[in-house]
């Protein structure tokens, strides 16, 4: 720190001497102190005592610390407010609360009378300090490319959320790139629809987060899910009552097989990702050919169901999918 203070404190020692200020040269010299000491990272406190060591003054001294105590006072103080209006705003902006939310919006970027789209990152471990941390580093990468009027980044509900306008569909991408670099492995992402107004941003948060809900329950495999692929499951889920039904009465037979159920609901996930190709199922779940066909017939002789009939294999595909939404057969305790 020499190289920066040594110059400082001469200058000063010869301006008290003589009862001059210090020349054009010596003050450009200082300036260039100045910018290394920020360039360097050192604090402006520090600079200005380092001054006022070269001073005799002790008033000036004192007078000079009482402003900069003030004015670092003052900015922790604005920090704070700041802190606690985004607080109090997002907290309003995803619970719906409209009382001057599109006038506070505007604050933090966002336009409310345009349509929204929310992604929500989930972590396989869940760690809410791990998600606060990563919050600001990703909004700044969002708004070093997209601007600080495009996007807002937050931690929502145990989901790092990212609010960006339907407009701007390069942001959800280059928030899931974001989140692949930093997020250890079993992360995925849910992609609500596009919504106007201030309720958007909350109806397209929740789809984002059912979306979320939907894909582990149904031990979905990509790590973007969107709620526009999934809008089929909530109007099962509506009448749950006919679902359960269905379930019980197509599938209830194959607890009874040998192995239990899970062998022959995974056969028929793997027949219908597959598109009824069997060899790509048996690739699928690391078993022979022979072994699907097999529990294929066993299906149909336990369900009388078969999934080579087209009404039969709608009837079976949606039962299957009902047993992963409703947790079915429950696990045994």
């Amino acid at each position: 720190m020499e190289d920066l203070f040594g110059g400082l404190r001469e200058t000063l020692a010869r301006a008290a001497a003589t009862g001059r200020p210090p020349g054009r040269d010596a003050l450009d010299s200082c300036r260039a102190a100045g910018a290394l000491a920020a360039e360097r990272g050192v604090p402006l406190r520090t600079l200005v005592e380092a001054a006022l060591d070269g001073s005799a003054d002790a008033a000036l001294r004192r007078v000079l610390l009482a402003l900069l105590d003030g004015y670092e006072e003052a900015q922790t103080r604005a920090l704070r407010r700041e802190a606690e209006a985004r607080r109090e705003f997002l907290d309003d902006l995803f619970q719906g609360r409209a009382d001057r939310l599109a006038e506070r919006a505007e604050h933090f970027g966002l336009r409310l009378a345009e349509s929204y789209v929310v992604a929500a990152a989930q972590g396989a471990d869940r760690d809410l300090a791990r998600l606060a941390r990563l919050a600001r580093p990703i909004e700044e990468g969002l708004t070093a490319r997209f601007g600080s009027h495009n996007v807002l980044v937050a931690v929502r509900e145990g989901l790092l959320v990212c609010v960006a306008p339907a407009t701007l569909p390069a942001a959800v991408g280059e928030f899931t790139h974001h989140v692949r670099a930093r997020f250890p492995a079993g992360w995925r992402v849910g992609v609500g629809r596009p919504h106007r107004g201030p309720g958007g941003v909350v109806t397209s948060f929740r789809e984002a987060a059912n979306a979320l809900d939907l894909a582990g329950r149904l031990g979905l495999r990509p790590q973007v899910v969107k709620a526009a692929d999934l809008l089929v499951f909530p109007v099962l889920l509506r009448d749950r009552e006919a679902i359960e039904d269905l379930v019980t009465s197509v599938l209830s037979p194959l607890l009874t097989a040998r192995g239990g159920p899970e062998p022959l609901l995974e056969t028929l996930e793997a027949i219908f990702a597959a598109q009824g190709n069997q060899a790509a199922a048996a690739r699928r779940l690391g078993i022979s050919t022979r072994a699907v066909t097999y529990r294929l017939e066993r299906i149909r002789r336990l369900t009388g169901f078969s999934p080579d009939d087209p009404t039969q294999r709608f009837t079976l595909e949606t039962a299957v999918l009902g047993a992963r939404l409703l947790g079915w057969p429950p696990v045994r305790e």
